[in-house]
């Protein structure tokens, strides 16, 4: 199709969705747009004639077109109709030398052009609804009320109904981790988490000057008779815990084990704080904390590793509007606020569906990764779920984490060894994150290295002359 005023004969494939046809309309404008069925300049079929070919009512083509104009996808000029002005997305170029950095823990880049330009359409869009206001405002430390709800609402199929009140919008979750122990926990006293820990953890409670306990894993997660044990032994003013897709392990606890760990809790006056980081991304998985005891769990979900790390938002679900009340001073003290322009895009993806996309997106591509590490690593030192995109790799004798990590690296890899999140002695294992290939030959080629490697002896592997 060429870019010019003549009136097109454009149709738009639209796709089933469970929401308005006006936005299924709009999103067939951005996905054409992304392919080149739509190019710049090409002017939209008149309103009327669009409503007439598809059968619809000419109200919903102009929401449609509305919509399309609000993502920065098209532009109406006086007399002449409607016309496209949005350049097609460049696509991803791969690494140099096909390898990657897998220090990160990244969700996959997808192919999705449609799904892409549409994230870069919502983003537009807020101008339209928001105004000079979203930018030049600040909000209340907790967020705005309605971005509280519709988050309230994206955590409803894990946690049940929560009231948007007990909801705080935070800048990441690492934001929400510090509001949440600075407030429970003061210079001085312990918490306990599992003994090989998220690093920003460790790094909270040093700067904090809190004392951090490590509760015996194994591949199963927390050991809930270990935990008792730690209860026992010291005053734990709070529990952190990642029960699902665990950092770095990958373990997910069963609800038997969830259940026993928050008795345990319950009994010796432990708050819980749950990080869920990972939750969103399984289809199904054992029943929240928060869930299972809402008046003592603090929950932390954030968005970077289910929708978008750029974005740095978290929901934070606090037990109580006391708890509330104390956490938002917390976070108006440590961070002042979520950026609200985040916040808002967030609601935005949530609300018109683009975040679920985004979610199936990571899920498929996930899916894809983890075939190639069944087929590449082998299987029995790999720790790993297939829902997850990082996996823990148990190194082999005589390879040391150091030795092992240090090969890597001349080799242009980037892993984590063990020693980043231990808090007692550290096993000879390292993390590796399935997310930062940009294609999936990069991320063969790097995994193919790292194969070739863990059957070399370390001596066979030296570089030193």
């Amino acid at each position: 199709m060429t870019a010019d005023a003549s009136e097109t004969t454009w149709l738009p494939a639209i796709r089933k969705a469970n929401g308005p046809l006006y936005i299924a309309i709009a999103d067939a404008i951005a996905a054409d747009i992304a392919e080149g069925r739509l190019c710049e300049g090409t002017r939209l079929p008149p309103q009327r004639a669009l409503a007439s070919a598809l059968g619809i009512d000419f109200t919903t083509v102009s929401r449609a077109y509305n919509e399309a104009r609000h993502r920065g996808l098209v532009e109406g000029r006086v007399g002449q109709g409607t016309y496209v002005k949005t350049r097609r997305m460049k696509g991803l170029q791969p690494a140099a030398d096909g390898l990657v950095d897998m220090s990160m823990n990244l969700p996959p880049l997808f192919d999705d052009a449609a799904l892409t330009m549409r994230l870069w359409s919502d983003i537009n869009s807020l101008q339209g609804e928001h105004g000079l206001d979203l930018l030049m405002r600040y909000q209340a430390a907790g967020g705005a009320l309605h971005n509280r709800a519709v988050g309230a609402g994206w955590l409803r199929p894990r946690l049940g109904e929560i009231p948007p009140e007990r909801v705080l919008i935070c800048a990441g979750a690492q934001s929400a981790l510090l509001a949440a122990i600075s407030s429970l926990v003061k210079p001085g006293e312990a918490i306990a988490s599992e003994a090989i820990a998220y690093p920003g953890l460790r790094a909270l409670a040093a700067h904090l000057g809190i004392e951090l306990l490590g509760v015996a894993v194994d591949r199963n997660g927390m050991m809930p008779e270990q935990l008792e044990a730690v209860c026992r032994s010291r005053k734990l003013k709070a529990l952190y815990c990642n029960p699902t897709l665990h950092n770095p392990t990958t373990s997910t606890l069963s609800l038997e084990r969830r259940k026993a760990i928050v008795a345990i809790a319950r009994s010796h006056g432990v708050t819980i704080i749950e990080d869920d980081a990972y939750g969103a991304l399984p289809v199904s998985v054992p029943t929240p904390l928060a869930a299972l005891a809402p008046d003592l769990v603090y929950h932390i979900a954030g968005l970077a590793k289910c929708l978008s790390p750029a974005l740095r938002i978290a929901y934070l679900v606090v037990p109580d509007r006391q708890s509330c009340v104390r956490l938002e001073g917390a976070i108006r003290a440590t961070s002042g606020m979520a950026p609200p322009f985040n916040a808002a895009i967030a609601t935005r993806w949530i609300e018109d569906g683009t975040a679920a996309e985004v979610l199936g997106a990571i899920r498929r591509e996930v899916t894809i990764r983890q075939a190639m590490v069944s087929r590449l690593l082998p299987k029995d030192i790999v720790q790993t779920d297939q829902e997850g995109f990082h996996l823990w790799l148990h190194l082999p004798p005589p390879w040391t984490r150091g030795d092992f990590s240090g090969r890597l690296r001349a080799s242009g890899i980037s892993v984590v060894a063990s020693d980043a999140f231990a808090l007692g002695p550290a096993p000879e294992a390292v993390r590796l994150g399935l997310g930062a290939a940009r294609t999936h030959e990069e991320l063969q080629r790097s995994l193919m290295t790292i194969a070739d490697l863990i059957e070399q002896s370390p001596a066979a592997s030296s570089l030193v002359v």
